[in-house]
């Protein structure tokens, strides 16, 4: 073992909280840094994160300063206040008057691994006064008063100094607990000091104190005083946070405060505690200061003793008398102690009041009165005019503290002689800290010839003291051996000054002697922190490096190792020097622990031969029995007879695998049958199946190469097994490698190239279960499917293998209770139902049971041969039972892995060729089936199976109606239901689908329930609307799902889906589509931000958002029609196959379905007119129409809602504006529909052409509109009226013929249509042939003359009507119109006026 830096830590966004501290660097996140996700936030304040705003913005600088550039933001960390706390439960980064509080979360890296990550907690602004900076911050994790504690604390005070002299105490939270004003110098240094247990009994105690540094006093505060004082004010800011008032006094806060004299400046300091001179030096500085006539006292006084570094002196010692007891020394002592009756222990004033962190300012309140400091002289110091120190980091055990200074050096102290006993040189810039190490006993080895307590394992625990020393300027970590030790550690970490080394020097406040006994606190010692690679390291020193190398047998033996090492990594040429020069270095080591390691790592080198190996292994078992017992390690012994027993196991089974087997591996089907007890019928059936699967399956799956099947290395082989107590177990690993060991020991043996009886023989004598080997047998059969199915010999080889296994003993116990089920064959068929492989599982099912029967067979013959008269006949009868109750599960198993098989053929099956398609569909494999699976996937499971196929294929509706055919011709009789389809549908029906046809029919045979039409359309409309739902832009998804929909025969289910469909999917989004065109009043498609607008509100471009609002009429139309079908039928009662009662998991979607409640009629009726009104305006990207205008208020309140609640709805009279509005709107809709359908070329240029639509889906918008108008309370002959005038207007009269048909009021009608006649003959004869028209006027009566001038034929949409047309529309106007109407003579006219037209044409 060696010293290592192990990261324990990492932060979850490090450069967020750079920015945040530096503005400036913002833009200029390094490579590889992330910026933090706004959707990802680990709860930063707002009001923290708004100083960002008045930050300015980043200058860009020269491009001559981009080394300095890219030094600053590697290096940042350097230019803060850093603390941790030593619970590792929260850090503290603040710099000038912001600061961030990061805590501890565990998550999942990016390698899958959990581990603990720094997140921000809380962040902001912390100056009260204006202008102040954080100067220095403790996290002080707080002991917790409870009984039943764990060891973590209860919450972690952060204390923060400021330049203005403030000394405040935060919450995790940023919450304000106290502050306080001692002096008004800036704080330079804040250091803690918690309770220890004192090692040996004359050490004195030291009691838990804060101390602050200023530039010329030094306040230390009580520990005890403190951590009551800080457990108080949380409690009272927790109930002035609950009732309102924050108005609460603080307790009293003791403390002391010296003045340091006699020191030009003080940088860092370090506060020793309480020490008690030795009665030797109280005597001596008595006659050194008061002569030989100095009296003392019986006891010594006890002082505090201070370090202060800087300059003048460069190390300075001061000495404060504790108590207020007469003076034992000189008047020098006589003058400090009257200095210490000035109020040492005062209640501290200067509160500045209470601020929590939702306030920006602080209340504005009188400084208060500073306390007088004590004068506190210099003792002594290490006067050094030219040295100037910068930081003292004092040890974990008081006695020694390491200094650096300006001139590169590190100085070792001893703090009890006052004196420098050590002295680094090159360390400029450095930062230090110190690792305390405690041995552990049970490592301990007794040396000979040490009679001391601390050679034997019961004697007490030894102490190291490390010194860790960073050296930014050099990028090295260094450990070392103190107090004249060498080093012991060193590490490359990088330059460029980036990492910053905490060493916190204390644990948890509020401990004492005896709540830290029952303590066992996890804190650490040091930590590195880099803010490159966002990580947080320690530094692990095993204590053996502290032993000097005279007396250290672990350090020869670590040197052992390394030299192990180094030549397991050579190559060498000679093997067999290798082998002596390993034999001699594993030998030479002492320790039984590094001989175990030493062993392992030469078990674990790929280069050496398994020779060298077993040989290594063989001598070190020698040398071990050869050996006094007393001396020897038992669990050395042990490991080395194990990895021994092992390697000759793994020879054994290596010889049996080179050695092969001549033997004859053909077999016949016939004999195949017998060993199957299969007939011939069933084994023709089998094999068909078998051949079906493998066909679709080697289409469905790649195959790469991999290594050769049977061989293991020696080092993998190891790793796998473990020896313990004469047995060998398998160690956890996945199943990769769980069928590689499998395949090691039974892949020749199934292949017929290895002897079955041989090897089960040797790994049952090596201490291998046959549970164990049977598991490895199933792992390797199970996994080798595509290989297995091309060797039909390999199932004698695998009926051999298991019959062997299971005569070894404890396999098939004889005492088993005869009416329970075998565990041995319950684990096969375990096996078997959670193989995803379902061709080789259902061999080794037929084998298993082929096995079973076997050897139940033989035990009852056997017991038949024992039986003699007058025996009871009570046991034969059990063994029949047994023998039925597994029999009865092995045809269960063989049932459920038959019904499997057939559906994975059909899952991996496809189509030859399919119709092309605009994008396409997404290529996720289909998951592979189990038994298991499909018991845990609910009754719906296998339906939810089919349906995510029919998906991955896209196969009509039509294509699973074929598997009802053959029934359908079985059953003549039963009446035939369907849904007739368009010739579009029916085509893709024709493309060349291969065996998919055929396949259907057989999983509907094999599961005539769970695959019943009404089902698998339900699961298929499921699966294409949540495939829809992932990506709108599909619009054919939803089409498909509707087309499934209609398809489903039962109403009950079909109502159940829609409405599902409905709620879940859909509401949501037909909202936000109505909202939307009714805020834009027209199509968006007219708008220039249509896209941004349908995918902002709806989720899905314009194009898209049309035929979603189509399929939902759809959708709406069905689920009134299932309305009224769920009267007439009965809800369609749900089995499952016979074989598959077992089945548990979540309920399926028609059993939802079933429980969904029935609609209200009126209210889908209502929707289904608004969508409608939606389709029409998005389809004909109509023109200021507003939807929700169309309706009054009741009808407004009625959109959304439950389909299955009773709203109040529109009724009665409707006011007639809204008649007048309705009306204009649906005419604008036939207009449109007619023009869609019948305009042609014809369209004016510069308007939009409207999006394409399905053949014939604009011939139904009429008839769609008359039914609207029976909705709207419109009258319904106007739509109709005004529909045969826009057949006319486009010139299509036969059409309009057929239309009249449907009109009421023909006289109306007429009128219409005569203007319309008039329009044709002023464009014929005013707008053409001008010269043979004023001709023809002449002939006309003055009358018809003035009433054609002022006809306006440009309304005319078609002028190139034939005249004969035009002369049927004016006798089918005569017709219309009554004798007595005014405008018959009129229409007289006009057939004198086409009579007139056409004989000039004819």
């Amino acid at each position: 073992m060696a010293c290592s830096v192990v990261q324990f830590c990492s932060f979850q966004d490090l450069p967020a909280a750079r920015d945040f501290l530096f503005p400036q660097l913002r833009g200029e996140t390094p490579l590889g840094a992330l910026r933090r996700d706004p959707s990802k936030s680990a709860n930063w304040e707002d009001d923290g994160w708004g100083a960002w705003e008045e930050a300015e913005p980043a200058l860009q600088e020269p491009e001559e300063e981009g080394n300095t550039c890219k030094t600053q933001k590697t290096s940042w960390l350097q230019d803060c206040v850093l603390s941790l706390s030593p619970t590792n439960d929260l850090m503290v980064i603040a710099r000038e008057q912001k600061a961030v509080f990061l805590v501890p979360k565990w998550k999942y890296s990016d390698k899958g691994k959990e581990e603990m990550q720094f997140a921000v907690g809380w962040s902001g602004s912390l100056n009260v006064e204006e202008g102040e900076h954080v100067t220095s911050a403790l996290c002080i994790p707080l002991a917790s008063q409870k009984r039943s504690s764990t060891g973590r604390p209860d919450w972690t005070c952060i204390v923060l100094g400021f330049t203005s002299g403030s000394v405040r105490f935060y919450t995790e939270n940023g919450v304000l607990l106290l502050a306080q004003l001692l002096n008004e110098d800036p704080v330079l240094q804040l250091k803690c000091r918690t309770y220890e247990i004192p090692r040996h009994p004359g050490v004195t105690e030291q009691n838990e104190e804060l101390s602050i540094l200023y530039p010329a006093a030094i306040v230390t505060i009580d520990g005890f005083s403190l951590f009551q004082s800080l457990r108080a004010c949380r409690n009272q800011v927790a109930k002035a946070a609950a009732s309102g008032n924050e108005n609460i006094q603080p307790p009293p806060l003791a403390y002391k405060k010296w003045g340091l004299q006699d020191v030009d400046t003080i940088v860092d300091h370090a506060s020793i505690g309480i020490m008690t001179l030795s009665p030797f030096d109280q005597m001596k500085t008595a006659s050194n200061i008061g002569g030989f006539n100095a009296a003392i006292k019986n006891s010594p006084p006890a002082m505090s003793q201070y370090i202060t570094v800087g300059s003048n002196p460069f190390t300075g010692f001061f000495y404060a008398l504790e108590g207020s007891t007469q003076p034992l020394l000189s008047h020098v002592a006589l003058a400090v102690a009257s200095k210490l009756t000035s109020a040492l222990f005062n209640a501290a004033s200067g509160w500045l009041g209470w601020k929590s962190r939702h306030e920006e300012e602080a209340v504005q309140k009188q400084k208060p009165k500073m306390e007088p400091a004590t004068p506190l002289a210099v003792r002594f110091g290490l006067p050094d005019s030219r040295r100037h120190g910068e930081s003292i980091c004092l040890s974990p055990c008081n006695s020694l503290a390491a200094v650096t200074d300006d001139f590169g050096r590190v100085i070792l102290l001893d703090v009890t002689r006052g004196i420098a006993i050590r002295m680094w040189k090159g360390y400029r810039d450095a930062q230090i800290g110190w690792v305390q190490v405690v041995e552990d006993l049970h490592e301990r080895v007794p040396e000979k010839g040490d009679p001391s307590p601390f050679g034997s394992p019961q004697g007490p625990s030894r102490v190291a003291q490390f010194l860790v020393i960073y050296a930014p300027r050099r990028g090295i970590l260094e450990v070392w051996s103190t107090q004249q030790g060498p080093r012991v550690g060193a590490f490359n970490v990088g330059k460029h000054c980036r990492y910053r080394l905490l060493y916190p020097g204390y644990k948890i406040m509020g401990l004492n002697n005896v709540t830290s006994q029952s303590w066992q606190p996890q804190t650490y010692q040091i930590c590195l922190v880099d803010p490159v690679s966002a990580g947080v390291k320690t530094v692990t020193v095993p204590f053996h490096l502290a032993l000097s190398d005279k007396k250290s047998e672990r350090a020869k033996d670590m040197h052992l190792m390394k030299k192990l090492a180094a030549l397991l990594k050579a190559k060498s040429p000679s093997l067999d020097s290798v082998e002596t020069e390993i034999k001699e270095l594993i030998l030479d080591i002492k320790y039984p622990a590094t001989k175990k390691q030493a062993l392992e790592s030469i078990l674990a080198n790929e280069r050496l031969p398994f020779s060298c190996l077993r040989n290594v292994t063989q001598t070190l078992m020698d040398t071990l029995k050869n050996q006094e017992v007393e001396s020897v390690d038992e669990g050395l012994l042990q490991f080395c007879a194990g990895k021994l027993k092992l390697l000759h196991l793994y020879e054994s089974v290596s010889q049996l695998n080179a050695l092969g087997s001549p033997a004859d591996t053909s077999v016949s089907e016939n004999d195949l049958a017998v060993l199957l007890r299969l007939d011939e019928k069933e084994l023709v059936k089998l094999q068909a199946l078998l051949e079906k699967y493998k066909q679709e399956n080697s289409r469905a799956a790649v195959r790469f190469s991999d290594d050769q099947d049977g061989v293991l290395p020696v080092k993998t082989f190891l790793e796998y097994l473990e020896y313990e107590k004469d047995v060998i177990n398998i160690k956890k690993m996945d199943e990769e490698e769980h069928v590689a060991l499998g395949s090691f020991f039974f892949w020749k043996c199934l292949h017929g190239e290895s002897s079955t009886e041989d090897m089960c023989r040797t790994l049952e004598s090596a201490g291998l279960s046959p549970q164990l080997l049977l598991s490895l047998l199933l792992s390797v059969w199970l996994s080798k499917e595509k290989d297995i199915l091309e060797r039909p010999q390999s199932v004698r080889c695998l009926h051999t293998t298991l019959s062997l296994l299971s005569r070894m003993k404890v396999a098939l116990d004889d005492t088993w209770d005869s009416q329970s089920v075998s565990p041995w064959w319950q684990q096969m068929r375990t096996a078997c139902i959670q193989s995803e492989n379902n061709g080789a599982a259902l061999l080794s099912a037929h084998v298993g049971h082929s096995v079973a029967a076997q050897i139940s067979d033989s035990a009852t013959e056997k017991k038949f041969s024992q039986t003699v008269v007058g025996a009871d006949a009570e046991a034969l009868t059990d063994s029949w039972e047994a023998l039925s109750l597994d029999t009865e599960y092995w045809k269960l198993l063989l049932k459920q892995l038959q019904d499997c098989l057939i559906l994975q053929t059909l899952l991996h099956s496809r189509a030859d060729t399919r119709p092309a398609r605009a994008p396409s569909l997404p290529a996720e494999p289909l998951p592979r089936l189990s038994v298991r699976k499909l018991l845990e996937g609910g009754r719906g499971g296998i339906a939810d199976s089919v349906a995510k196929w029919v998906f991955k294929q896209d196969l009509s509706p039509e294509l699973l109606k074929l598997a009802n055919e053959e029934r359908d011709a079985e059953n003549p009789d039963e009446p035939k239901e369907g849904i007739s389809r368009g010739s579009s549908e029916v085509s893709e029906v024709d493309v060349d689908l291969g065996a998919i046809p055929d396949l259907l029919r057989a999983a509907r045979e094999q599961f005539p329930c769970s695959l019943e039409l009404d089902v698998l359309h339900a699961h298929c409309c499921w699966e294409y609307v949540v495939q829809w739902n992932k990506d709108p832009e599909e619009a054919r998804f939803f089409v498909r799902s509707i087309e499934h929909l209609k398809h489903i025969l039962n109403a009950h289910v079909q109502n159940g889906i829609a409405l599902m469909m409905w709620n879940t999917f859909l509401v949501k989004r037909f909202s936000a589509a109505t909202y939307l065109l009714d805020k834009v009043g027209k199509s968006p498609k007219e708008r220039l931000s249509k896209e941004r607008l349908c995918r902002r509100d709806v989720g899905m471009s314009d194009t898209a958002m049309t035929s979603f609002l189509g399929s939902c009429l759809d959708l709406l139309q069905t689920l009134l029609e299932a309305d009224v079908g769920r009267d007439e039928m009965q809800p369609p009662d749900l089995e499952t196959e016979d074989a598959w009662l077992a089945v548990e998991g979540p309920i399926s979607i028609v059993e939802l379905a079933l429980e969904q409640k029935p609609i209200h009629y009126p209210l889908v009726e209502h929707h289904s007119v608004l969508c409608s009104i939606l389709y029409a305006v998005m389809r004909f990207s109509l023109r200021a129409v507003k939807p929700l205008s169309l309706f009054d208020s009741k009808g407004k309140n009625a959109f959304f809602k439950d389909l299955t609640s009773i709203q109040l709805l529109p009724s009665g009279e409707m006011d007639p504006n809204f008649i007048s509005i309705r009306q204009q709107f649906l005419l604008k809709v036939v207009s449109a529909a007619v023009q869609a359908q019948h305009a042609g070329a014809r369209e004016k240029e510069g308007s939009d052409p409207a999006p394409a639509a399905p053949p014939g889906q604009d011939l139904v918008w009429p008839v769609l509109a008359v039914d609207l108008a029976h909705h709207l309370q419109v009258n319904e002959d106007v739509v109709r009226r005004h529909y045969v005038g826009e057949l006319y207007n486009y010139g299509v009269d036969h059409l309009g013929e057929e239309a009249i048909l449907q009109v009421q009021d023909k006289e109306v009608l007429a009128s219409q249509l005569l203007v319309l006649t008039g329009q044709r003959l002023a464009h014929a004869l005013l707008h053409t042939q001008a010269r043979e028209g004023r001709e023809l006027l002449a002939r006309l009566s003055p009358t018809l003359c003035t009433w054609l001038k002022a006809m306006d034929p440009q309304d005319l949409q078609n002028t190139e009507v034939p005249i004969a047309t035009t002369a049927k529309l004016v006798n089918k106007v005569i017709e219309l119109l009554p004798e007595n109407h005014g405008q018959y003579s009129l229409a007289l006219h006009l057939i004198e006026a086409v009579e007139a037209i056409a004989i000039p044409s004819l």
